[in-house]
């Protein structure tokens, strides 16, 4: 990605007494946008700031999916001369939104020219402190910060309104045993659902302990009940066990299906009236989820016959026999089974992989099928919105809960 310099930050900087322009910086907010230097009414300047102490000897800042694996050096910030001002500036359109951290070097690591150097600077992350706007990280890692340009979708369905309704969560511990382990599960009931007496959609959301704890999608289900954009619904929400378990068991592998299909949603449904119409069930995940919840509606279209997949990991595996499912897609014969995909723009891994298996869908009369692509990475602050946005289309109103045989 070319280098920009945001001209305007580096003239204030330079203008200004230090207290000064980190008071004006601290009014605005981080990071800082200013029209597009080529003129493009729709792109805008973004440049993320740092203010450096005499130790700092570097800082990179890492937007997601906007920093090159073979050229970290191109995400380095720059200081102006003679100031602690640290800045990095891209140029974007103005619907992007990413998290991203900021990496500092305080002289208390590896020389810049140690082979370990690049890898020990990426865990020196940090929260940029002008930015109010955080999201949660995987695994109880430290937040992240976000940057929300103005075109970018609205995230109102994830904020807490007064008098809505409230759905009950409730967190459980399942056992499998055809996994031979086990784990908790958050399952979430609609405000009133059980009430109205009648089956309830289901909706098995994968990777529940970052949906749940971390995101509380709770909120935003809530929010789409009350607005009349999706039904009453039950929400299923089993955690990974660690990211080796969960490359093992979000891989294709079929005993996974099976403890969704035969142990999970049987589970569920012993006290609740959940729906056994895959039409009205839908199985969504992201990246290794994503993957896993095509293949279990392809596994079994009897039971999930909704798909909800953001930046799918369809590139699986590496090597011969790369991506499998699509192969497998292609050879079988059209499933009652509808897709809901999308990828992001930045993802130069998923969005070539999520393009064929488009295609492929097309190709095998898939027409109900929905693909699209937003300006991000691959990242839960996009995944979120796409959530949503997925949600209402498979089970809001005007949908009839079937799919072309």
């Amino acid at each position: 990605m070319p280098r920009v310099t945001d001209e305007r930050v580096v003239r204030r900087a330079a203008e200004l007494s230090g207290a000064e322009f980190w008071r004006a910086v601290e009014r605005e907010g981080t990071p800082l946008t200013g029209p597009d230097p080529y003129g493009a009414a729709d792109h805008a300047l973004v440049t993320f700031l740092w203010r450096g102490s005499p130790a700092t000897r570097a800082a990179l800042v890492t937007p997601n999916k906007l920093a090159d694996p073979r050229d970290p050096a191109g995400n380095l910030m720059e200081r102006v001369p003679g100031t602690d001002v640290w800045h990095w500036s891209v140029r974007m359109r103005r619907d992007w939104h990413a998290t991203y951290t900021l990496c500092v070097d305080e002289g208390d690591g590896p020389a810049d020219d140690d082979a370990a150097y690049w890898t020990w600077l990426r865990t020196q992350r940090r929260v940029d402190p002008f930015n109010p706007l955080s999201l949660a990280s995987r695994w109880g890692g430290a937040p992240a910060s976000c940057v929300v340009l103005s075109g970018a979708p609205d995230s109102t369905e994830w904020r807490e309104r007064p008098g809505i309704p409230r759905g009950t969560v409730s967190v459980h511990t399942v056992r499998s045993a055809l996994l031979g382990n086990e784990r908790r599960v958050w399952r979430y009931v609609a405000a009133g659902g059980t009430a109205a007496g009648a089956e309830l959609p289901v909706l098995v959301l994968l990777d529940g302990e970052m949906w749940q704890p971390g995101l509380d999608v709770a909120t935003a289900l809530d929010n789409l009940v009350a607005d009349g954009r999706i039904p009453p619904l039950v929400a299923l929400l089993p955690e990974s066990l660690g990211a080796d378990t969960r490359w093992a068991e979000m891989t294709c592998d079929p005993r996974f299906t099976g403890f969704l299909t035969d142990e999970l949603l049987p589970w569920a449904a012993a006290d609740l009236p959940l729906t056994a119409d895959p039409a009205r069930t839908v199985v969504a995940g992201q990246s290794l989820g994503g993957l896993t919840a095509a293949y279990a509606a392809v596994s079994a279209p009897d039971r999930f016959g909704c798909v909800l997949a953001q930046s799918g990991s369809f590139w699986w595996p590496n090597g011969p026999g790369a991506q499998w499912l699509t192969g497998r897609i292609a050879e079988s014969a059209r499933l009652p089974v509808r897709f809901r995909l999308s990828a992001g723009e930045q993802e130069w891994v998923a969005l070539p992989a999520n393009r064929r298996l488009r295609d492929t869908l097309a190709a095998k009369g898939y027409t109900d099928a929905v693909y699209r692509e937003f300006n991000g990475g691959h990242d839960y602050l996009c995944w979120r919105s796409e959530l949503v946005e997925g949600l209402c289309d498979l089970l809001g109103p005007g949908t009839d809960g079937s799919s072309a045989d």
